[in-house]
């Protein structure tokens, strides 16, 4: 088997500014992201789930996108409650070492990211550009992140980890 890409879907690119057309494409990621990625995990076995892809199996990549993802959705919370706040980092790759991110059953994370993903995509659908302007403090990186930035980087950040899920399903003849 050859190594895995580390970015099957592609480098991270930031794409702001960018306007209405591409924010509706963004959320539109965002949208769909919970159901391509239950359809790609739903026929694996468990010993399947339990491959590396690098450093974590398909089991952790979809326990990572469950937390990543509550994360953000906080962040936006945050973002448009409070002027720049500084927001909670987190670790996550302690996070993905966690036994239910190493052993849990996938049903969990996969429903939490559908509820959070409606919920998400019905706040970004009535955010307006004053709303995507706002931004939150990031404590490691020390940088100011706005929300159409994160919102450009979540949507690739649904590709990018259903791409490495995809990569390694077909690498090993599974789909």
């Amino acid at each position: 088997m050859m190594q895995p890409p580390q970015n099957p879907a592609g480098e991270f690119v930031s794409e702001e500014p960018y306007g209405a057309k591409r924010r509706a494409e963004f959320i539109a990621v965002i949208a769909e992201a919970p159901a391509r990625l239950r359809k790609l995990v739903a026929p694996l076995r468990d010993e399947q789930l339990d491959v590396h892809y690098r450093n974590w199996t398909i089991r952790q990549i979809v326990h990572h996108l469950a937390d990543s993802h509550v994360n953000s959705y906080i962040r936006f919370k945050w973002a448009l409650t409070e002027e720049q706040p500084t927001i909670k980092a987190y670790d996550e790759t302690r996070w993905a070492d966690l036994a239910d991110s190493r052993t849990g059953d996938i049903s969990a994370p996969l429903g939490l990211l559908e509820g959070l993903h409606a919920q998400w995509v019905q706040l970004l659908r009535l955010m307006i550009d004053a709303d995507f302007a706002r931004s939150f403090l990031h404590p490691e990186t020390g940088k100011t992140v706005r929300l159409d930035a994160a919102l450009c980087y979540y949507a690739w950040h649904c590709k990018h980890h259903t791409a490495q899920i995809a990569w390694l399903c077909q690498e090993r003849g599974w789909v």
